[in-house]
């Protein structure tokens, strides 16, 4: 296609929007590596428990950094061949891939938190511009079947990633412990496992899936204007952060107080497993490898109810709509993290995980969803990016002060922090329930005017 695209988008059929998903099953496996297995690579190398968040501040930091930068970047980028999104999706992709192989190499908690930086940095660059690559792609009437599908590939993703350092202890026999500074053989396996499976699925929906040329007719003179250097990327973003729509300010402070309740779970959860539900000592003591082998097992079993949750949740969502959907998973996600806390029996943590796996698969699909038809069609990338900020935000205030929160308050008991989170999920649903305003679009001339509206800022 070489002159601009200025039709109706298309319907495309499921196979199209499993292709151009497919790529989102890679990404999820890289981050949910590193959320199952940093937190027990940084005890290994001799980390406290309240030096973990400072020590995952990278994450967050690269976030707030690159994703609005690379969203502002790719909105501006057309090549006849790759296309705009898909160059960032392949350059992620190749450098994060590299990041997971020499991870589990790590000798001192410096390099662990460096090659972490690196992997979260292109992490970033592969990742943020799928979300914008969906609204590019399907009309509104497909929006929620886009962002599920991709639910449904981080699910399936996310469930065969964090069982990778079960299943190579127990069907493949690699040892799952390892002197103080050494990382088990069966983490490190993982980690080999899924740079290939990052790799490979990306560049399955580079190769299988074209973009449409830009409709924009001022497109060439926002190229120009781009080409004015840093200064004027920076203005532009921070003016779209000025003028943000209405509808996305709420659905941003939603997320606010949604993702510290995953962060901590990500922080904590199979360590807290390993010593409150197992009674493991240290990284050294086989009964807390156990435990923490046994928590990475049952996070993937969330990701499997969020595989699972995800073919239904499309129907959910057309018949209660996105706002009442995504309360009722909060509320599911929040009772799954508090009561964490009450179990005795091991096998109960499955149950427990039923409710993140729920939250996840609407976590990952209805606020964008609820964002896609209320974004300036022009600056999808950037706007994007800037939702991130409501993502990183509170895990930037969660590594930077939580640590003197688990030293000082909580005398380090990483069962409490997972609670917490489970209590700041409650506010979210809260504020999703009473102050988000649904939108039934009955048909496309409605649907247009509902987007102009959206699109207003306060």
């Amino acid at each position: 296609m070489s002159s601009a695209y200025t039709g109706q988008k298309p319907k495309l059929s499921l196979s199209q929007i499993i292709n151009m998903s497919v790529g989102f099953f890679g990404i999820q496996f890289g981050w949910d590596l590193q959320r199952a297995n940093m937190g027990r690579i940084y005890e290994n190398l001799g980390a406290n428990p309240d030096e973990v968040p400072l020590l995952f501040l990278a994450a967050p930091l690269t976030g707030l950094l690159v994703q609005p930068i690379i969203g502002y970047m790719s909105d501006r980028t057309w090549h006849p061949k790759w296309g705009r999104r898909r160059p960032y999706f392949m350059i992620g992709a190749i450098l994060s891939s590299i990041a997971l192989i020499f991870m589990p190499h790590s000798s001192e908690l410096w390099m662990a938190a460096g090659l972490l930086w690196v992997l979260d940095v292109f992490g970033n660059v592969a990742m943020e511009p799928f979300r914008a690559f969906v609204t590019d792609k399907l009309p509104d009437s497909q929006v929620n079947r886009g962002f599920i599908m991709q639910s449904l590939m981080i699910g399936l993703g996310g469930s065969i990633a964090s069982a990778l350092p079960w299943l190579m202890k127990n069907v493949f026999s690699f040892a799952n412990t390892a002197a103080q500074g050494g990382i088990p053989e069966n983490v490190k396996w993982s980690f080999y496992i899924g740079s290939f499976f990052f790799i490979s699925s990306v560049l399955y929906t580079v190769f299988t899936t074209k973009e449409y040329p830009p409709s924009d007719l001022k497109f060439k003179d926002k190229v120009k204007e781009s080409n004015k250097g840093f200064g004027g990327g920076a203005r532009e973003i921070f003016a779209a952060l000025n003028n943000m729509p209405k509808r996305m300010k709420i659905v941003s402070l939603v997320q606010f107080f949604t993702w510290p309740g995953l962060f901590l779970m990500w922080f904590y959860y199979t360590t807290a497993v390993a010593v409150n539900v197992f009674g493991g000592k240290d990284a050294s003591d086989p009964v807390y490898a156990e435990g923490a082998d046994f928590g990475s097992l049952t996070l993937s079993f969330y990701s499997v109810v969020t595989f699972l949750f995800a073919l239904v949740l499309p129907v959910i969502a057309d018949r209660l709509g996105r706002k009442l959907t995504h309360t009722l998973c909060l509320l599911c996600g929040a009772l799954g993290l508090i009561s964490v806390s009450w179990v005795e029996d091991k096998n109960l943590l499955f149950v427990s995980m039923t409710g993140i796996g729920i939250a996840w698969a609407s976590i990952l699909s209805m606020p964008y969803a609820m964002l896609s038809g209320s974004l300036p069609k022009d600056k999808v990338g950037i706007y994007m990016g800037i939702f991130n900020f409501f993502i990183v935000l509170p895990e930037i205030i969660a590594s930077l002060g939580f640590g003197w929160l688990m030293k000082n308050v909580l005398n380090n008991n990483r069962m409490a922090a997972v609670e917490i989170g489970g209590g700041l999920m409650i506010v979210a649903a809260a504020i999703c329930f009473f102050f988000i305003k649904e939108n039934k679009r009955v048909n496309e001339t409605e649907t247009v005017k509902l987007e102009i509206e959206e699109q207003r800022p306060i």
